[in-house]
């Protein structure tokens, strides 16, 4: 129940009295809410607060904490992700959960991402691994077959890389909004050894990260659009999507594309032959841009 106590109280912390519509009464020692107000708000007694806040109620039923996401006034990502560790917790208190098995990238994924020529297009996997790209998705990051498997994360290169962080040009955004993103993978695979390690290593190295990962920020990746200055194609704003693979364990394609006409497509045109250029002189080798990163695992 120890993350679902923590990002109760983050919750709680984060919403004013006066944004309710509640009389500010008083001084208040702490920001946010009182345990009182959110339990009237909840229509629950504030001793179950209490007790819930602290990790001493076995299980809390689906209603009660919809009630209290209502009261907190969560957006739908934050209220399934609530609900994914009150399940999570139910879980543990019951029986030890399964490690996450390796992640492996299927032959048809890998024809599928060679067939996206004219877009950059990553697979992801749990922890926001790279698990394997498509020439183009290279070329607009990083060459992703010279690292090593460990480095091959998606948020890890965000922070810790300079070339790729100095892509994008609104980095505090996309880097907050990553974080966010694993805050909800984590939920379902808290036993992850792996994403306790990339937790860990990008606490210690970098002070944002430790500070935004404290904060309890959830959100599902979906789609959205991005600026980057790149060092051969110059600035780019291309819009993304995350797509399911059907059938793959926990894994998802990020696509990106730019608008017919525009500036942007033209400069993700002359990367798509600058990195075909680059190809034909380099001839890497095709099974080490899909090996699957799992040294954390």
């Amino acid at each position: 129940m120890a993350q679902l106590s923590e990002y109760l109280r983050a919750c709680r912390a984060r919403v004013s009295a006066e944004e309710l519509g509640l009389p500010a009464v008083g001084r208040r020692r702490v920001p946010g809410l009182r345990r009182e107000e959110l339990a009237s708000l909840a229509g629950v007694s504030v001793d179950y607060i209490v007790r819930l806040e602290q990790g001493r109620v076995r299980s809390a039923s689906p209603s009660v904490l919809l009630s209290l996401a209502d009261a907190l006034r969560l957006q739908p990502d934050e209220r399934d992700y609530l609900l994914r560790l009150a399940d999570e917790a139910a879980v543990s208190g019951r029986s030890a959960r399964a490690t996450p098995k390796g992640q492996q990238v299927s032959s048809a994924t890998r024809v599928l991402l060679d067939g996206l020529v004219n877009v950059p297009a990553l697979l992801l996997g749990r922890r926001m691994d790279v698990l394997a790209w498509n020439r183009l998705g290279a070329a607009l990051f990083t060459d992703f077959g010279a690292l090593p498997p460990r480095q091959r994360n998606h948020i890890w290169l965000a922070f810790l890389d300079p070339r790729v962080r100095g892509l994008y040009a609104d980095w505090a955004k996309v880097a907050q909004e990553c974080v966010a993103y694993l805050r909800m993978d984590a939920a379902r695979y808290p036993d992850d050894p792996g994403l306790a390690q990339l937790v860990g290593e990008l606490s210690l190295r970098d002070e944002d990260f430790g500070a935004w990962w404290s904060g309890h920020r959830v959100r599902a990746q979906r789609q959205g659009r991005k600026r980057f200055h790149h060092p051969v194609a110059g600035d780019l704003e291309l819009d993304f999507q995350v797509l399911d693979i059907r059938g793959g364990s926990d894994q998802s394609l990020l696509v990106y594309t730019a608008e017919p006409g525009s500036h942007s497509a033209e400069a993700l045109a002359f990367l798509t032959s600058w990195s075909t250029g680059q190809a034909s002189e380099s001839k890497p080798s095709r099974p080490e841009r899909s090996r699957s990163p799992e040294s954390r695992a």
